[in-house]
């Protein structure tokens, strides 16, 4: 049996470590530290789950094509890892704007920060 691979994308405080979860759960955890590092790594390894933070781009940050950090990274996984199940952690202030996320890949789940590691067991105990 293969061991499954999870992309956890940390770009802030916020994420939760969760690395003694993914072990728990025979989940290989590839820690990538900016979008553009998880969409280098995407293209020689392909993950079974991300876990991944979402930041709205309120300003020209993304070009104003974009609805946030994790669209072009989504546009990869369509490509790279199809079957990815992505779980997304965003905070109140911006949980109105995620759901537009779903337009582009659709979503496991979306968890409003601060993020449990019961929360993120639950999702992946139930997918595997």
């Amino acid at each position: 049996m293969t061991m499954s691979t999870l992309f956890s994308i940390i770009e802030s405080p916020m994420h939760p470590i969760l690395s003694g979860l993914y072990q728990r759960l025979g989940i290989e955890e590839v820690r990538l530290t900016s979008i553009r590092k998880a969409i280098s790594t995407l293209k020689q390894q392909k993950p079974d789950y991300v876990v991944a933070e979402f930041f709205y781009g309120y300003g020209n940050n993304y070009a104003g094509v974009n609805i946030s950090n994790l669209d072009v990274f989504l546009f990869s996984l369509q490509k790279f890892a199809p079957n990815a199940q992505v779980i997304v952690l965003v905070d109140k202030s911006e949980f109105q704007y995620v759901d537009k996320l779903n337009n582009i890949f659709p979503l496991l789940a979306i968890l409003q920060q601060p993020v449990t590691e019961q929360q993120i067991s639950d999702l992946l105990e139930n997918t595997n």
